[in-house]
């Protein structure tokens, strides 16, 4: 049985963030990828939400470049036919104004996508058109919260004065956040301890965590994972690419769980009352079977 959204994301949520086709990809080729994540999410009932990205790419001006087709229709797709929760991310950036971003959310609703991850733009020094993230929240919480849905946002945790942002946006009405990309724990753990003590000096309840994880199987993908923005240690990134005997994927799964089983033990050790769960990103469309091993070695971990 799927539990809903808000009851999954105070016990330990998986998520599965699967790729939209290529906005280029001819329709027989997209019913093949729709198809194609659908048994997979039809065999992993630990699934508890299906986590759908909004792919662009950004000119040094900030002008954004859409490398799938609106990820509302894929979610959609998805969603009616597993039964799944859908949660669709949307960079609101790049939209024209917060008027723009009040009548996405409307639309979406309309579509019967009830939850959303709002981003923001990948760099701090453009002046994007669209509302910042805190700003979004406010505009789109009502909104959704009305369908019954829930608002969400991403968290980096290299990033300095990251705990004060969460603590802001949490104030706002984002009711969980997915990380960036994590290979290390110290800087993952850190950053929930801080958030969970700024929220106990505000009397604000922490909202959940989602460690992100995704798989590295040759320096391709590491360079890609890179430009997403994730801090991959050389050490780490040596000790998983290293050797040609086809076992990256496995020493991928692997470094996944010590990190998660890292931080979720040194949180309950310290008192942290922060929900922690996962989220685990396909990447790209070659990647599908290797994301499988991820959701299979947590869903396996969490049912321990």
């Amino acid at each position: 049985m799927v539990r809903p959204l808000a009851e999954a994301l105070r016990a330990t949520p998986l998520f599965f963030e699967p790729v939209p086709p290529s906005s280029r990809a001819k329709p027989a080729r997209q019913a093949t990828e729709v198809d194609a994540a659908l048994a997979l999410i039809e065999a992993l009932p630990r699934i508890d939400a299906l986590d759908v990205p909004e792919l662009v790419d950004e000119n040094h001006e900030g002008r954004p470049l859409y490398r799938t087709a609106d990820p509302r229709e894929y979610a959609r797709r998805l969603g009616e036919r597993s039964g799944r929760e859908v949660v669709v991310n949307k960079v609101v950036a790049h939209l024209e104004s917060p008027d723009a971003l009040e009548r996405w959310a409307h639309e979406t609703v309309r579509l019967g996508l009830r939850h959303a991850v709002l981003v923001g733009g990948t760099s701090r020094y453009i002046p994007y058109p669209g509302p910042a993230v805190t700003e979004a929240d406010r505009i789109c919480r009502p909104i959704f919260e009305r369908a019954g849905g829930l608002v969400g946002n991403i968290t980096i945790p290299q990033r300095d004065g990251e705990p004060h942002r969460m603590l802001s946006k949490t104030r706002a009405g984002a009711a969980f956040f997915t990380t960036q990309i994590v290979f290390d724990a110290d800087s993952t753990f850190q950053m929930v301890r801080q958030y969970d003590l700024l929220c106990r000096q505000a009397s604000l309840v922490p909202v959940a965590v989602l460690l992100s994880f995704a798989p590295l199987v040759d320096e391709q993908d590491a360079e890609f994972v890179r430009w997403l923005g994730a801090d991959i240690p050389e050490a780490v990134e040596r000790s998983i690419l290293e050797g040609d005997d086809g076992g990256a994927i496995g020493r991928s799964v692997d470094r996944a769980l010590s990190v998660w089983s890292t931080v979720e033990r040194r949180a309950r050790e310290a008192g942290v009352e922060v929900p922690l769960g996962v989220n685990v990103e396909q990447i790209s469309a070659r990647h599908l079977g290797d994301a499988r091993a991820f959701l299979e070695a947590f869903s396996e971990r969490f049912s321990a």
